[in-house]
């Protein structure tokens, strides 16, 4: 007989959906809880110093619809009008 015949049903059951993963989970979830609500004011304050930070990102990653500049070889008037570029 083969050992691992007897544990068959047991290694198909996930981890997270054992008792013990269960439990982790749920002490995870309070932790998680009692520390966003214990230092909310900490976040908060924190969140207009993030704005300044996140504007170097946002100024790399958000202006590359701008039709990455322009090249003024051509100073035809109509031209200049067609691409609807700022000057």
């Amino acid at each position: 007989m083969n050992p691992h015949d007897n544990n068959s049903e047991h290694n198909n059951k996930s981890w997270l959906f054992s008792r013990t993963g269960l439990v982790t989970c749920g002490f995870l979830a309070a932790i998680a809880f009692l520390m966003a609500t214990g230092h909310t004011a900490h976040l908060l304050g924190f969140l207009p110093y993030a704005l300044f930070l996140l504007c170097p990102l946002m100024h790399i990653f958000m202006h590359g619809g701008h039709g990455g500049g322009h090249s003024h070889h051509n100073t035809d008037k109509k031209d200049d009008d067609k691409k609807g570029g700022c000057h």
